[in-house]
C-alpha cells in the first residue's frame, strides 16, 4: 500500500468514526427528556455536532481538536444537554497517542473542573447533583482507559518504528561487510597481477641499464603506473577497514599526476589559484581523483599532445579544469564510461556539478565545480 493510498483510507476512517460519534451523540440527546425548547435546545445540538464532526481532524490536528471537543462538552452540558462527552474521550485517545501527554492532563483536569460549574449554570441543581451529572459526563476511569489505550497504541507504534530502524540498519551492515568482502578478495586478486606487471617492468629497467642503453619513456611510465597502482590498493582497501595509517591522497600530489603524464609524451601543465590548504577532507580527495581519472584518459584515449590542469580555489567554491586538445570532435557526445560515471558520483554527493564533453576547438574538457566550507 502506497503512502498516498494509505492517507485517504486513514481519512475515510476518521471520516466515518467522527460521523458514527456525531449520530450516537444527537441519538442519545433526542431520546432524552426535554424540558425547553428556543435557541438553548438549537445550541446544544449545534455543540454536540461540532464537537463529534471535529474528530475528523483527530490524526492532523489532535490537541486543536482535544480544546474543541471539550469546549463542545461543556457548552453542551451548560445549556442542560445531559450526554456522556464521548467525542472528548476519543480527543483525548488521539491526542495521548500523538504523544501530547502533558497537554492532554491539564485540559482533562480543566474538564474535571468545569463540568460541575456547567452543570451548574444549566438549572436549579444543588452542588451534589451538579457533581453526580458530571461524573455521569465523564467517569475518571473513562478518561484514564482513554488515556491508556492511546499511550499503549503510541508505545506499539514506536517499537514498530524501531524495529523497523533495526532491520535497515542491520540490512546496511551486511551490505557494509558483502562490500568490504569484496574488496579485499579484488585487492588480493589485484594485487597479485599488478605486482607481476610491476617487477616485470623493473627487471626490464634494471636490465637496460646494466646494458648501458636509454629505458623507453613507456617502460618508465609502466614502472611508476604499477607502483602507484600498488600503493592506490593498499590505500583503498586500508580505508575501508577504517585504518588512518596511509593517508589519502588530495590537492598538494595533484603535482604527481601531471608530472607522470609528462612522462608519457603528453605536454601537460597545472595552475592553482588561491589557496587549497584548508579545504575539506572530501573535496581534497575527490579533487585528486578527478584530475587523476581526466589524465589517465588523456594518456589513454585522447591522443592528445598537451593538456592543461586549472585549480580554482575560491573562498565558497572549487573549480576544477582538465583540457586537451585530442581526437575528440565538437559534436561528438562523450561515451558514458565507469570512469565519468565515478566523477559524477563523487561531485554530486558533495553538492557540486559536473560537466564534461568536446570543446569546441577540438578535444575534450571536464569542468568540476565544488562548493567548499573553509575551516576556521
Amino acid at each position: 500500500m502506497t503512502e498516498a493510498t494509505a492517507g485517504v483510507r486513514r481519512w475515510y476512517v476518521d471520516g466515518a468514526v467522527a460521523l458514527g460519534v456525531t449520530a450516537a451523540l444527537l441519538v442519545t440527546a433526542a431520546s432524552a427528556p426535554r424540558p425547553g425548547t428556543g435557541p438553548a435546545v438549537v445550541a446544544g445540538y449545534g455543540l454536540l455536532a461540532a464537537g463529534g464532526l471535529a474528530l475528523a481532524l483527530r490524526r492532523r490536528m489532535p490537541r486543536a481538536v482535544l480544546a474543541v471537543t471539550g469546549a463542545c462538552a461543556i457548552g453542551y452540558q451548560a445549556v442542560d444537554f445531559d450526554v456522556p462527552v464521548v467525542a472528548y474521550l476519543f480527543a483525548v485517545y488521539a491526542a495521548v497517542r500523538a504523544g501530547h501527554r502533558a497537554v492532554t492532563a491539564v485540559a482533562s483536569v480543566l474538564m474535571l473542573a468545569a463540568l460541575p460549574v456547567a452543570a451548574l449554570l444549566a438549572g436549579p441543581y444543588g452542588v451534589g447533583e451538579a457533581l453526580a451529572r458530571a461524573r455521569g459526563a465523564l467517569e475518571i476511569a473513562w478518561l484514564v482507559a482513554a488515556g491508556a489505550a492511546g499511550e499503549a497504541l503510541r508505545q506499539a507504534e514506536r517499537r514498530a518504528d524501531e524495529a523497523e530502524r533495526t532491520r535497515e540498519e542491520v540490512a546496511r551492515r551486511r551490505a557494509d561487510e558483502e562490500r568490504l568482502r569484496i574488496a579485499r578478495e579484488l585487492h588480493d586478486s589485484l594485487t597479485h597481477q599488478i605486482s607481476v606487471v610491476k617487477v616485470q617492468s623493473e627487471v626490464a629497467v634494471h636490465v637496460a641499464r646494466r646494458r648501458g642503453e636509454e629505458v623507453p619513456a613507456a617502460l618508465l611510465a609502466i614502472q611508476e603506473a604499477g607502483r602507484e597502482a600498488s600503493r592506490e590498493l593498499r590505500a583503498t582497501l586500508e580505508a575501508l577497514r577504517d585504518d588512518d595509517t596511509a593517508p589519502p591522497r588530495g590537492l598538494a600530489d595533484v603535482p604527481e599526476l601531471v608530472d607522470r603524464v609528462r612522462a608519457l609524451g603528453v605536454e601537460a601543465s597545472l595552475t592553482v589559484d588561491g589557496r587549497g590548504a584548508d579545504v575539506p577532507a572530501a573535496v581534497d580527495r575527490t579533487v585528486y581523483r578527478i584530475v587523476q581519472e581526466s589524465l589517465t584518459n588523456v594518456a589513454r584515449h585522447s591522443g592528445a599532445a598537451t593538456a592543461t590542469v586549472r585549480i580554482d580555489c575560491r573562498p565558497e567554491l572549487l573549480a576544477v579544469r582538465v583540457d586537451d586538445d585530442g581526437r575528440a570532435a565538437p559534436a561528438a557526445s562523450p561515451a558514458p564510461g565507469l570512469g565519468l560515471l565515478g566523477m559524477r558520483e563523487r561531485v554530486t554527493a558533495l553538492g557540486g556539478r559536473l560537466s564534461a564533453g568536446p570543446r569546441d576547438g577540438g578535444g575534450f574538457s571536464v569542468l568540476a565545480e565544488l562548493p567548499v566550507e573553509r575551516t576556521p
